[in-house]
């Protein structure tokens, strides 16, 4: 495994690691298996398309994501909050159906063809690191990423509202026994948890094809970093979609007919060896 190799999964890790936290955020507070949040992430890397054509992909950074929130707060008020006493099944299938219909509408707004989004200026080219030639825009992504989940952790361990996601996520009728207001915090991790997928895909345009299927592949493999970290744990998430890139990545320099198969003996090796992830269901 050389340099370029090792950056590699890194990058392709950091990217779950964004996508993965935003998953397990929601499960962990609602109990959702969120099956429309690869949806939201193609859409966010659709929308990052338009923006940056029309104003700049910098521009496309900071609006994607909030537009994301907003279709956050209308999950949590239209579905989540209104569903909540029904199964989770039930719930998991209407997610499933909200997916289906977003990747119609990609397809009715842009086609099915395939598109691409530039780096933006300044992470154009590239640069010299550990002795070897590598794309700028990637170690971009690799340096947004683990800010981002610093941020995070500090956000869920030094700051009110962390605590209260953290103690809603273990009890939520005890929390709001104690007077915690539930709704509120519910309503603040979908739609934080609808922006990092909108970030992940606005990170993702420069650094992969769009398409409208490009939701479903990545879908499967944030579910398995999720249930590998522990379901609703978002510290385990971030460590198994960091791991699980790298390994995939080599793996697919090595053999790509083995690389294939490599999440899926991931997650049984994992849950024979620890059911409840190596993380354990929790937030933190």
């Amino acid at each position: 495994m050389n340099a370029a190799q090792l950056l590699n999964g890194i990058a392709l890790g950091s990217l779950l690691m964004v996508l993965s936290s935003g998953l397990a955020m929601i499960y962990g507070l609602r109990g959702v298996t969120n099956f429309a949040h690869g949806a939201l992430y193609m859409s966010g890397a659709y929308l990052a398309y338009t923006l940056s054509d029309r104003l700049s992909f910098w521009a496309a950074l900071v609006l994607v994501p909030v537009i994301l929130a907003v279709i956050g707060v209308v999950l949590e008020m239209v579905f989540f909050r209104p569903l909540q006493h029904r199964s989770h099944i039930e719930l998991g299938l209407i997610t499933f159906g909200l997916a289906l219909i977003a990747e119609r509408l990609v397809v009715l707004i842009w086609g099915e063809k395939t598109l691409s989004v530039d780096p933006p200026p300044g992470l154009t080219g590239t640069t010299s690191v550990l002795g070897v030639d590598y794309p700028t825009y990637r170690l971009g992504i690799i340096v947004v990423a683990l800010a981002l989940a610093a941020i995070l952790v500090m956000w869920l361990r030094y700051t009110r509202t962390g605590l209260y996601v953290r103690a809603a996520s273990q009890d939520i009728e005890t929390a709001g026994i104690m007077g915690i207001d539930v709704n509120r915090v519910s309503l603040i991790v979908v739609s934080f948890g609808a922006a990092l997928a909108g970030l992940a895909g606005t990170l993702a345009a420069p650094y992969v094809s769009l398409d409208p299927n490009m939701g479903n592949s990545f879908l499967i493999i944030v579910l398995i970093v999720v249930v590998i970290g522990g379901i609703g744990s978002i510290g385990g998430a971030m460590v198994a979609g960091m791991g699980l890139g790298i390994i995939q990545t080599v793996s697919t320099v090595w053999s790509p007919s083995v690389a294939v198969v490599v999440p899926y003996v991931a997650l049984v090796v994992v849950l024979l060896w620890r059911p409840q992830g190596l993380a354990g269901k929790r937030v933190s």
